[in-house]
């Protein structure tokens, strides 16, 4: 490794035909350079769409009731019914592992009839009845104030956490907001908070047009009772909520006596699953482009090997010499690995640089532009990337001059001098 005549033989060597030397190293180069592009390509998709779960409590469930499907002890099909308070906590203490159970109501909606009045000033929002725990379950950032708190919960407080979205239709510009009252359904709520959405997707302006009011005053003001229109569960780190679902809903339907096979029950959104068909997509598209980039890393090596057997074969006679005069096996085949590593990896690193060059600029381009609904950022590769490029091209320059330091150390010594 630190022999100063074998490294200035191998330097001899390989600039002996430069022109030859670069064409042959620019398959490796592009092969390396195609296939970390392609996985910073991947991780920067992977980073556009993460944002838009970004807050969000992935490992959730969100459920509620639809019409009965079978009858059932005597209760006919296409029975409607609704979830209860005491359902809530009946879950609590059925399913340990449930981290987060929050019920809730709705009243509403932006495409409705106005239902949000603030002076003269009207507008149709959705407006949610919550528990506190929603704030860890939805991408929502408090700008302003605070989310809605048990103490609200406990004492049916008439409080309200408004978007963004809200204070644009319904206040002037610079007016006082935390403290206001705005008149929901012909009944007051105090403005205690401000929130904005975190999300990435096309639904975050819209989901900035929402008021959210504690759960327990919600069903009062309404004339609810204990009636709860859906519920959003999440489950504790290490446990499945798709594999819990399917006991939970179970559960549900024997206490409001709907037949066990009836599937229609109770509608969900599995947000867990969703999150988990993502990641493996991010996989199968890291294995492409891992496939596609050793493919073409591939076909470059090939090119390298076959220049070191036309290498070799002009150095017929320069071998046969050297076995002549003492030199071993072993060092002519080092000679020849020695040549074929050292310009695999020089020009696998050429190629990692020069795909690390690409993606600094990639990335000032993007920190240039708006985030809002990018759908590609950040696009980058780790260093076990990079470990990864090195190993590679380690194993590709041995592959390459493998068959042609074989063919040399095969050569007779008599036959070599012999050529011309």
């Amino acid at each position: 490794m630190f022999d100063k005549d074998k490294w200035n033989e191998v330097l001899q060597a390989l600039s002996a035909n430069v022109f030859r030397t670069v064409l042959t190293a620019f398959g490796v180069f592009w092969g390396i350079f195609i296939l970390v592009i392609l996985l910073a390509a991947g991780k920067g998709l992977e980073n556009g769409v993460m944002k838009g779960f970004s807050g969000m409590a992935t490992n959730s469930v969100f459920m509620w009731t639809q019409s009965t499907s079978k009858p059932y002890k005597g209760l006919p099909q296409n029975r409607d019914y609704n979830f209860k308070n005491s359902d809530v906590q009946a879950l609590r203490e059925k399913f340990p592992d449930l981290l987060y159970i929050s019920p809730r109501n709705q009243l509403g909606g932006y495409q409705g009839a106005n239902n949000v009045v603030r002076g003269t000033k009207t507008a149709a929002y959705t407006v949610y009845g919550d528990y506190p725990e929603l704030a860890y379950q939805e991408s929502k950032e408090i700008v302003k104030g605070r989310f809605i708190n048990y103490n609200d919960i406990n004492q049916k407080r008439k409080t309200a956490v408004i978007g963004e979205g809200v204070i644009s239709g319904l206040y002037e510009k610079g007016e006082q907001v935390l403290g206001s009252y705005i008149k929901v359904n012909g009944v007051n709520f105090m403005v205690v908070g401000v929130y904005k959405s975190k999300g990435r997707n096309g639904n975050a302006e819209e989901e900035q047009k929402q008021v959210y009011v504690p759960f327990t005053a919600f069903q009062q003001a309404f004339n609810y009772g204990d009636v709860v229109g859906w519920m959003s569960i999440t489950a504790k780190d290490g446990a499945s909520i798709t594999d819990m679902k399917k006991e939970i809903f179970r559960f549900l339907r024997e206490r409001h006596d709907v037949h066990p096979d009836d599937e229609r029950a109770i509608g969900n959104f599995d947000l867990y699953e969703e999150f988990s068909k993502v990641n493996g997509l991010f996989v199968i598209l890291k294995f492409i482009a891992y496939f596609v980039g050793i493919l073409v890393l591939l076909s470059g090596v090939i090119g390298i090997s076959n220049i070191m057997l036309i290498v070799v074969k002009e150095r017929t006679k320069e071998i046969g010499i050297r076995r002549a005069i003492g030199a071993s096996p072993g060092r002519i085949r080092s000679q020849i690995l020695t040549e074929s590593i050292f310009l695999t990896i020089i020009a696998g690193m050429l190629g990692i640089a020069a795909a690390s060059g690409v993606l600094a600029i990639i990335n000032v381009v993007l920190d240039s532009m708006p985030s809002e609904d990018m759908m590609f950022a950040n696009p980058s590769v780790n260093l076990g990337v990079v470990f990864s490029a090195l190993v590679i091209l380690i194993l590709s320059g041995l592959l390459a001059g493998f068959i042609p330091a074989q063919i040399a150390i095969k050569i007779k010594p008599v036959d070599a001098l012999r050529a011309e």
